[in-house]
């Protein structure tokens, strides 16, 4: 039972908050909200300082630990793993962690326990990594049954429709990372398998070990070794491989690159003596031993910002040491509450006690000190803040030790001829999708993905656009006298400040979106922000217009018409009859549901006359969607019209770009969200209106704040810190 009394201190919830944490997070009754954000706080605090008692606390004592963790969370100034806030002290005896990694043994009985483990941590809102190393390569003879293997990626799509099944119970969905060693024999198929559209519910990548890589360095080839047998069964070109890692990726953003030997030499395997690690969490910053979990929360960085007398901003240092030193303990106690779903994991976890402490508020602090995110001095505060969070925490862990004991296996570890540890890695950046959202503030250490966006609401008497601003940004242009609602409103048509006039000086230097920041300081943030963090960095990359294969789809960018329309007479009014034969061109094009064939013909003078779509078998439904498709827009082009049939095309082209569907393939603005999509797109190319793959991309871009959201339906799910999420509704596949 909760003690009666609440602290009185109420938080600043955003409209974009509450409405996640109606929707994900706080308790219901009957399918009806009985819980304010407060009483959110206050029952997680509660249950989480309940540790503190096994320490041999008082009451009071108890109570005191927890009025703090509550002004901690209803200050926004840290905020737990979404596992943490949706099941502590409801009593339903769901995990309270964020990620786990399982093993993934050599047997039937093995791999089945497996997929059993993870249903139950989806259900209750965690994210699994699993290596499939272990296995046996395709057609190895099975010596007990005298069978042929199935293979790593055959039981990898076992696991994905065993996740696809749990949905996680509607508050999140299932989400997994797929790791396979490169020297695997079946590490080919492993980097396509993703090609066909399928296993939707897993994050891949290839475990690339430092042999692979020195390989790959000088133009060699490297050995592919049988997990079974321990025996080199073949050689592979280390460059062929890499480039068809590329092609994957660049295809369909999977798969990525796991540096498996660079983590198990440092601090992320703490205890290198008891095992390897071998895979990690769904977003990868995350490694951890088979059956090991960590518990992660997050610093709002940007509440620690303070005015001083000159007017010129500074970093509280103090106040940021005590939350520091408060969020360790906070997540120390959460090892002790978390009712984990099997003895083997709460045994594992509570030997090495693993916490990441990480940081969000990132881009907001920097906007706050008047700071650009692409400039050295980002990267300077960047090393100070996470040394100083690693400082203090570590040394908050160490006290933690002289009062409750080392991790422990801090004897087996890389810390015992050193200061005894509490816990054995204190500090990871995690995505923080939408606690982020809950504290009002930027996510991790990305700049914003857009200073201004429109939530558009349908409602019976029209459609009602709200525009959300970026918090920060808001109350310092009012503060600097240069905002107005014309100014919101551009701003949400743009998605940055970029070309519109009339600005203060630098603000448009300061206030930068992910777009509008060269790829170099992305990556220069990440190198400064890991080299203080434990294990990894959650940080989306955002390349420029001309690494990617496609931009976005721009209408009106095309060729011009040859001649003005002129408007059919009434003896025109027939359909046109398809001449004997027609000159066209066939383009095969990826797709969600499969490779497309799409085929543009067209007249003697050059103007499109039909399209035919062909994708999946005959007589099936997806062909058959296909071929209707083709149909409807050959009739289009062939219908009397006042529109030649060019711009024709191009009205269709608009209809049919960014159609969004379940299942979609590849990043950025190369990513295909449907059949609808891929043919809008491939139109598109055949008239010129973008350039072909591979081609120079046009620098006249259209400006696109996100790709539709499957929940909400608004086009603000983007991809950030290695994880998808919306900005209006909160939804994420992390």
């Amino acid at each position: 039972m909760l003690p009666e009394i609440r602290p009185a201190k109420v938080g600043q919830w955003s409209e974009p908050a509450l409405r996640v944490l109606r929707e994900r997070y706080l308790l219901r009754k009957d399918g009806e909200v009985i819980e304010t954000p407060e009483e959110m706080c206050w029952r997680v605090a509660v249950s989480i300082a309940a540790g503190e008692g096994r320490y041999g606390r008082s009451q009071a004592a108890v109570r005191e630990v927890a009025e703090a963790f509550y002004d901690m969370m209803v200050d926004g100034y840290f905020i737990p793993n979404s596992p943490t806030l949706m099941n502590a002290g409801k009593g339903n005896g769901l995990q309270y962690s964020a990620c786990y990694v399982l093993p993934v043994g050599d047997s039937m009985e093995e791999i089945f326990d497996s997929v059993k483990a993870a249903a139950i941590i989806h259900k209750s809102g965690g994210g699994t990594g699993f290596a499939f190393s272990r296995l046996r390569p395709k057609d190895d003879i099975v010596s007990s049954t005298g069978g042929r293997a199935s293979g790593p990626v055959s039981f990898l799509r076992v696991f994905n429709g065993a996740t696809e099944a749990v949905k996680q119970g509607g508050t999140r969905r299932g989400a997994n990372m797929g790791i396979l060693k490169v020297d695997h024999p079946d590490i080919l198929e492993f980097i396509d398998c993703k090609l066909d559209g399928g296993i939707t519910n897993f994050n891949i990548s290839v475990a690339a070990t430092d042999t692979f890589m020195e390989a790959l360095a000088r133009g060699e080839e490297y050995d592919l070794i049988n997990p079974h047998t321990k025996k080199v069964v073949g050689r592979l070109s280390a460059k062929e491989v890499f480039d068809r890692m590329v092609s994957a990726a660049w295809r369909t953003g999977d798969p990525g690159m796991v540096f498996i030997d660079r983590i198990n030499a440092s601090p992320a395997n703490p205890t290198p003596d008891l095992g390897q690690v071998e895979a990690t969490n769904p977003c990868g910053e995350q490694p951890l031993l088979p059956n090991e979990a960590c518990n992660l929360g997050s610093l709002n960085v940007s509440k620690f910002a303070r005015p001083g007398d000159d007017g010129e901003q500074s970093i509280d240092w103090d106040e940021m040491e005590r939350v520091v030193r408060l969020a360790v303990r906070f997540l120390d106690d959460v090892i002790e509450m978390n009712p984990y779903p099997l003895p083997v994991i709460d045994e594992t976890v509570k030997s090495n006690r693993r916490i990441g402490l990480g940081i969000m508020g990132w881009a907001d602090l920097l906007f706050i000190m008047g700071i650009p995110y692409d400039g050295p001095e980002a990267i300077e505060l960047a090393e100070r803040l996470m040394s100083f969070v690693k400082d203090k925490a570590h040394d908050q862990c160490a006290k933690l030790a002289e009062e409750r004991g080392p991790f422990p296996n801090w004897s087996k570890s890389i810390y015992k001829d050193v200061r005894p540890m509490r816990n054995s890695t204190v500090t990871t950046i995690a995505p923080t999708g939408t606690i982020s959202m809950i504290a009002g503030c930027s996510s991790g250490i990305e700049p914003i993905f857009a200073l201004a966006f429109q939530h558009r609401v349908k409602q019976p008497d029209g459609e009602r656009v709200l525009t959300f601003v970026n918090e920060t940004f808001e109350a310092i242009a009012k503060e600097r006298g240069f905002y107005s609602d014309a100014l919101k409103e551009e701003i949400a048509k743009r998605g940055s400040l970029h070309g519109i006039p009339g600005l203060p000086e630098n603000a448009a230097n300061v206030f930068k979106t992910s777009h509008d920041i060269p790829f170099e300081w992305h990556v220069r943030h990440q190198a400064a922000f890991q080299r203080y963090t434990d294990n990894g960095v959650s940080k989306t990359i955002n390349l420029p217009n001309d690494c990617k294969g496609e931009q976005v789809l721009n209408v009106g960018l095309g060729k011009k018409d040859k001649s003005p329309a002129q408007l059919p007479t009434a003896g025109q009014q027939v359909i046109r009859p398809r001449p004997h034969s027609l000159a066209g061109k066939t383009y095969r094009k990826e797709t969600p549901i499969g490779t497309a064939f799409i085929t543009v013909n067209e007249t003697e003078d050059g103007e499109p006359f039909e399209v035919f779509v062909q994708v999946g078998k005959g007589g099936s439904d997806t062909m058959a969607v296909a071929e209707a498709l083709g149909r409807l827009i050959s009739l289009t082009l062939r219908l009397p019209s006042p529109l030649t049939p060019q711009r024709r095309l191009e009205e269709v082209i608009s209809q049919l770009s960014r159609i969004g569907g379940a299942q979609p393939m590849g990043f950025g603005a190369g990513k295909v969200l449907s059949l609808p999509d891929a043919l809008g797109r491939t139109l598109a190319e055949h008239i010129g209106q973008i350039k072909a793959p591979g081609s120079p991309s046009d620098t006249n871009e259209r400006r696109r704040i996100g790709d539709l959201c499957k929940e909400c339906g608004q086009a603000t799910f983007v991809y950030e810190e290695g994880c998808k999420k919306c900005l209006s509704c909160g939804f994420n596949e992390c």
